[in-house]
């Protein structure tokens, strides 16, 4: 008797020593992101949040601009820029912006693929004919698609905030995260060791370097005046004015049709309480007069 609990002592310590071990493991390693993201003030944040049709614009042509040499839009067609609730150019501009890129269609009668200008019903061409393609331009590292990136990256956000999100209708972590991340490029501290063709930015939610050089520098786009706005609000050209920009952009080609939930949101629970609200009336009006 004595032996077994010997043995069963003994095994509950190695367990023990298991668990520690383990715990002193994982508290040892890093945790990523390095840096969470800072909250940024979103036009389109909460319940009653819009976008910003002349933000949006900008976003576009940061996109285009910079963004566009290497990732792709996959999922967004050319119409969508003119949609209500999005950037919403014009019918003709649409056009002319469509047929600045070249497509592939086909086949034609002759079986042969064929090129030809873009059309407001065409889809943004990827700059990359296919994922080697682009990973071979990118050092090994394909570019990910944009179209759904601010619905589909983030960072989790730990207790008790992910339980108040739920009642601020928190939905920009994709795009506080795009900022952070596009903003938070940063010598390497002294001990890090970056390897070649790696650039240090702690936001990166993966690592502490990533592949994509810092894509952005002040005065790097010169934004096109549009006749809507203020020709004395001067936008500032500077990484984070075009970091917001961009990411409010992404976050659009993620969710077009946002406002529209949002409007249809409100509509179904004024519905809902004007139907409890008759239901109700009905209930004390018809049993009022019943005994119990």
């Amino acid at each position: 008797m004595l032996k077994l609990i010997t043995q069963l002592s003994a095994a509950g310590a190695l367990v023990l020593a298991s668990f520690a071990m383990a715990s002193a493991a994982e508290e040892a390693l890093p945790h990523f992101p390095l840096k969470e993201p800072e909250e940024v003030d979103w036009s389109f944040s909460g319940p009653f949040g819009t976008y910003d049709q002349q933000q949006l614009q900008r976003g576009f042509q940061v996109y285009r601009e910079i963004c566009s040499a290497c990732h792709s839009l996959n999922l967004v067609p050319f119409r969508a820029l003119g949609w209500e609730g999005g950037p919403h150019f014009s019918e003709e501009e649409v056009k002319a912006l469509a047929a600045e890129y070249t497509v592939t269609d086909g086949p034609d009668d002759t079986g042969e693929m064929f090129e030809r200008p873009g059309a407001p019903y065409d889809y943004f061409p990827a700059p990359f004919p296919n994922a080697k393609a682009a990973a071979y331009a990118n050092g090994g590292a394909a570019p990910p698609d944009l179209s759904v990136i601010a619905q589909g990256r983030g960072v989790e956000r730990g207790f008790p905030t992910f339980i108040t999100d739920i009642f601020t209708t928190y939905q920009e972590g994709g795009p506080d995260y795009i900022h952070a991340l596009l903003t938070g490029y940063e010598d390497p501290p002294e001990g890090e060791d970056v390897r070649p063709g790696q650039y240090y930015n702690p936001h990166y939610a993966y690592a502490a370097a990533l592949a994509m050089p810092p894509p952005l520098f002040d005065d790097a786009i010169t934004y096109a005046q549009n006749e809507d706005e203020d020709p004395n609000n001067d936008v500032p050209q500077t990484v984070d004015q075009y970091s917001k920009d961009v990411a409010a952009f992404l976050m659009w080609a993620a969710e077009p049709h946002m406002e529209a939930r949002k409007s249809m949101g409100f509509t179904v629970l004024a519905f809902l309480l004007i139907l409890t609200a008759l239901t109700y009336y009905t209930k004390r009006r018809v049993w009022s007069d019943v005994e119990h």
